[in-house]
């Protein structure tokens, strides 16, 4: 304890000393960019709405953000993009430029590149794209995106392509020339989020020359709206053979979108755009003065902290007003609301550690999750864009909300959050009928059942400390029961967690296995996810010397899954995947018992092998920041095993 003491007091000391330093140059964007890291190298502000960035492939997992290092084409540059998500959306309003004639279809205006000429940091992306010699750089502010193309020195104009059709199915959309500077217009698509809005306007530095939409060349049409939409413009260029625009994005209207880009806009100097958001990346990377360690460790640690800045994203309008759950607008008071909450993931590590780095901003998410329940009628398990996905399982706001609590982290009314909590609890949802009634869910009745009661379990604890910190000592006491239903699943016999076909053990039984009785894993990932009872799993084993035996056997057995194929499964030592969530908090639990020379010596593993300067540099998916946050505390010294302790 006295070391998580010491190093917070030096986190807190150098939030006053941030400015002294440039952190950006530490960071290495394209960290994750491989393997299946899923992350993306585009510029973007801390926490921003745009995510300005190349896109590479059609959608496939790993092209989940929209770009793999592995690729050598570059489809064009689009304004929204998801940080090591498992499963692709967004690249919305995609921006192309080119020379001579257009060409309308994707592999058509695509272009090689090459990684050589490839630069990023935080804010800022370059690249020369090959097939017509046009170098494009992109910066962007919290709300828009700026792009600046350089043309081969014998053109005279510039020509840009717009595809509003690019990836996802589009529901609906719509484009139009408004003036010799502005183009406006707004796309609905479908692919992860059901119905996801995006409204923007482009404007350019020199008049509009020429304006076509796709199927009506020729015809001097200024708008079209429907379901299959690109154009193409064509301006003047600068002395020096640019040409350049500013991208305003806004979930609620045009106007709105218009109103973002005219708030933040810094003229047509893309230098000092990316002063400003250099500024803020310093602001925010400078919480954390790393000292010692070798420059990869560095760069390995200074991403990390980059990538857990760049989402939840800001999804509310200068004037505050955003699209909410319920498909209608909304001013946010007194809060500033944000989307992309990947809280299976994130509950785990990165938002213990934003309690620390990012207070203000917990409140903001918290103030998010309690709107999203007023507006839309339930806590948020995994929001985008307005839309409810439930990917995933478990209603993991409810630790944010009680960690962010018992933390001191209280500009929220709690007892608002205890009835939005006990709604979701209460309901049938996802096996929660059966898991109220008799303790533990079985599989012919719903399937993940033994990772759903374990995470269950554990969301109802949470609940309890929070009735109990509100003086709700009957509902505390009715969930602190609920918090124990994970005894259920446990097989005295093989020590493991272990599913059910009605009330009768799953036979043949193989903990290697990876089946439908478990989310993303298998039993040896999930039979020490008992945060909220650490102390009650070492009694059920038979005590510390047993616990601590069958915790080394997870390390130590053989690596070899059975059952199906599951991607998200890597990383592995032993049978612990540090490519996936279940797994973090394992290796701090032989500190339990005793035993943090092993604790140690894992750690130190982890942290070497599977963290490294490198495209490939990450195991597992980013997932929104999680897999970053494991590294922080860890590198830092302490770890959050059990959420809300």
């Amino acid at each position: 304890m006295k070391k998580g003491s010491i190093i917070f007091i030096s986190l807190l000391a150098s939030i006053v000393s941030w400015s002294q330093s440039d952190f950006t140059y530490l960071v290495n964007p394209f960290i994750g960019t491989g393997g299946h890291g899923h992350t993306y190298p585009g510029a973007s502000a801390p926490f921003g709405m745009v995510q300005l960035s190349p896109d590479t492939r059609m959608a496939d997992w790993d092209g989940s953000s929209g770009y793999h290092y592995s690729d050598s084409v570059i489809y064009g540059f689009s304004h929204t993009h998801l940080s090591g998500t498992g499963i692709p959306d967004y690249c919305d309003v995609l921006l192309m430029p080119f020379t001579g004639p257009v060409h309308w279809k994707a592999d058509e205006y695509r272009s090689h590149f090459s990684h050589r000429t490839e630069k990023a940091s935080p804010g800022y992306y370059e690249v020369m794209l090959d097939r017509q010699k046009i170098r494009a750089q992109l910066s962007a502010t919290p709300r828009t995106g700026f792009h600046q193309y350089s043309f081969p020195l014998n053109n005279r104009d510039g020509r840009i392509l717009i595809d509003l059709m690019h990836r996802d199915a589009v529901l609906d959309a719509h484009l139009e020339k408004i003036s010799d500077h502005e183009i406006r217009g707004y796309r609905r698509s479908r692919s992860w989020a059901s119905d996801q809005a995006v409204y923007f306007v482009i404007r350019f530095e020199n008049p509009i020359t020429a304006f076509e939409l796709e199927g009506q060349e020729g015809s001097g049409a200024a708008s079209k709206t429907g379901k299959s939409i690109r154009a193409y413009v064509k301006t003047a260029l600068s002395g020096s053979g640019q040409l350049r625009c500013q991208v305003g994005l806004s979930g609620v209207s045009m106007d709105g979108a218009r109103a973002n880009l005219d708030a933040e806009s810094r003229g047509w100097d893309l230098e000092e755009t990316l002063a400003e958001t250099k500024r803020s990346w310093n602001r925010e990377l400078g919480k954390v003065e790393l000292v010692g360690g070798t420059r990869d460790q560095q760069t390995v640690f200074y991403t990390a902290l980059y990538h857990t800045f760049l989402v939840p994203n800001l999804f509310q309008d200068a004037d505050g007003q955003y699209r909410g759950t319920d498909g209608k607008n909304h001013k946010a008071d007194g809060f500033t609301n944000y989307t992309v909450f990947s809280l299976w993931d994130t509950y785990r590590a990165y938002h213990p550690l934003m309690t620390i780095l990012q207070p203000r901003r917990t409140t903001d998410w918290i103030q998010t999750f309690l709107h999203q329940y007023e507006n839309g009628g339930m806590l948020p398990v995994w929001e985008l864009a307005g839309n409810e996905t439930f990917c995933m399982i478990g209603y993991h706001s409810v630790p944010v909300i009680w960690d962010a609590w018992q933390k001191g982290i209280r500009n929220f009314d709690a007892a608002a959050a205890l009835k939005a909590a006990r709604a979701y609890a209460e309901s049938d949802r996802f096996g929660l009928d059966q898991y109220r009634a008799q303790g533990y869910i079985s599989n012919d009745h719903e399937h993940e059942s033994v990772s759903k009661t374990l995470e269950y379990a554990y969301d109802d604890w949470c609940i309890a400390q929070l009735a109990k910190a509100l003086g709700e000592d009957s509902v505390a006491a009715a969930y602190f029961i609920r918090a124990q239903s994970y005894k259920n699943l446990f097989d005295p016999e093989t020590h493991h967690m272990r599913g059910k076909i009605g009330a009768m053990w799953q036979k043949p039984f193989d903990p290697r296995e990876i089946n439908n009785y478990f989310t993303e894993g298998n039993s040896w990932q999930y039979s020490f996810a008992v945060p909220q009872d650490i102390a009650g799993l070492i009694r059920l084993h038979g005590g510390r010397d047993a616990f601590a035996a069958k915790l080394d056997e997870l390390f130590t057995t053989s690596a070899q899954t059975t059952g199906r194929e599951q991607a998200d499964v890597t990383g592995l030592i032993g049978q612990y995947a540090q490519g996936n969530e279940p797994s973090h908090h394992m290796a701090y639990l032989f500190a339990h018992v005793g035993q943090s020379w092993r604790t140690e010596e894992l750690v130190h593993r982890i942290c070497t092998d599977f963290y490294t300067n490198a495209p490939d540099g990450l195991i597992g998916n980013e997932d929104c920041g999680q897999m970053s946050a494991w590294y922080i505390m860890s590198a830092l010294g302490f770890y959050p095993v059990t959420p809300g302790s």
